[in-house]
């Protein structure tokens, strides 16, 4: 399976690299494609000084924009974005195919004092749900955010569900790239799946923070080794993934199986 992370800084309204990068990866046979968070959308401290019609506007522009993207290239495009319903604000991650399109809501939230988007968006705080999945020739992806990817909770409604490939837009930030590296090989081994992740680019400052999106978009394998990431700078990174090599991690290490066998005692 080959695929690729488009590794920029917020676009706003612009299409031009995303329409250049995306027909690069289409000749180059890449079927997957992985945007960070806050690249179609500003950064979340951006949005609480925009207006909700401004932010509306800028994500039917998306939308249609990556519609159409994904049709003309018959590529999939994994995109976060800010959605507009009746007024409230959702925190999402979009899947568009050349057939459909479909949505996953971000269910665990970042809430701390200086970055509280579970306070400012209005996704529903309930039970845990199994995150987006989908298949491309046999080989199956989930979907879930950065943020995410901290918690065993949403790894537990994923362990039975086999998957191939964690696709993982995030935004972090905070030169926090040694632990995230740790963290995204360390879930990929536990898993024995391959874990992709797309990290945005650019700064933000306010009165008391800069903050500094470092790039340093990653892939690892399913036993968990770091096979390439990217720097600092705009970049496409292209990645081939094998199935087979996922069924060889999990016959090798056992994991799944040492669980399976307690859960049906």
């Amino acid at each position: 399976m080959r695929a690729a992370v488009l590794q920029l800084n917020a676009q706003g309204m612009s299409s031009t690299k995303l329409y250049n990068n995306i027909r690069i990866a289409h000749k180059k046979g890449v079927k997957v494609l992985l945007l960070g968070e806050y690249v179609l959308n500003p950064f979340f401290k951006e949005l609480q000084m925009m207006s909700l019609r401004m932010i509306k506007e800028q994500a039917v522009h998306q939308i249609k924009m990556l519609k159409e993207l994904s049709t003309t290239y018959k590529m999939t495009i994994i995109a976060p974005l800010i959605i507009v319903k009746k007024k409230n604000l959702y925190k999402t991650i979009a899947k568009f195919s050349p057939s459909y399109t479909s949505y996953y809501q971000q269910q665990i939230l970042i809430n701390y004092t200086h970055w509280n988007e579970e306070k400012f968006f209005s996704n529903a705080i309930t039970t845990l749900k199994t995150p987006m999945i989908f298949k491309i020739d046999d080989f199956k992806f989930a979907v879930i955010s950065g943020f995410e990817l901290h918690f065993d909770a949403i790894f537990q409604t994923l362990k039975q569900k086999k998957v191939d490939t964690i696709l993982v837009p995030s935004v972090a930030t905070f030169e926090s790239y040694e632990r995230w590296k740790a963290l995204i090989s360390s879930r990929a081994f536990t898993n024995n799946c391959y874990i992709l992740r797309a990290n945005r680019i650019g700064e933000y400052k306010d009165k008391e923070f800069s903050w500094k999106f470092y790039g340093d978009s990653v892939l690892a394998s399913p036993n968990g080794d770091i096979l390439t990431h990217l720097g600092n700078k705009e970049e496409l990174m292209i990645v081939d993934m094998s199935h087979t090599e996922v069924i060889q991690s999990r016959r090798l290490w056992g994991f799944h199986d040492a669980v399976n066998k307690r859960i049906k005692q």
